[in-house]
């Protein structure tokens, strides 16, 4: 069965290492609370709001070990008052965890965006 795990985590700095460090710590704690591995995952598709310019989180997962996962980057909608330095993900996981037993993960003030979901 297919799953989608959501998670979001916002950056202190548009910078690369900043980057690397964020969605890093965003995609072993996902992995982790779901008690999943990258064997697990069908895809990641990555977004990212207008001002990060530093790179793309898929590179960051590639690093994390996502080598064969496939994985695709998208900017997110500019949106007025919206959060800032912010990269957001959906994976897709081949499991057979019940949907209300799935633990998205929200880290680094990006809670904000879904507070009825305990990370």
């Amino acid at each position: 069965m297919m799953r989608a795990i959501r998670g979001a985590v916002c950056l202190k700095a548009d910078n690369a290492d900043e980057m690397l460090e964020a969605v890093g710590e965003m995609l072993t704690t996902i992995l982790e609370r779901n008690q999943i591995t990258t064997d697990d995952l069908v895809s990641v598709l990555f977004t990212c709001t207008p001002d990060i310019h530093c790179g793309f989180p898929a590179r960051a997962a590639r690093e994390f070990g996502f080598g064969d996962v496939p994985l695709m980057c998208a900017q997110e909608i500019d949106v007025a008052g919206a959060l800032q330095l912010t990269v957001r993900v959906m994976l897709h996981a081949n499991i057979d965890t019940p949907r209300d037993e799935i633990r998205h993960v929200y880290l680094r003030g990006a809670e904000v965006l879904r507070p009825d979901v305990k990370s």
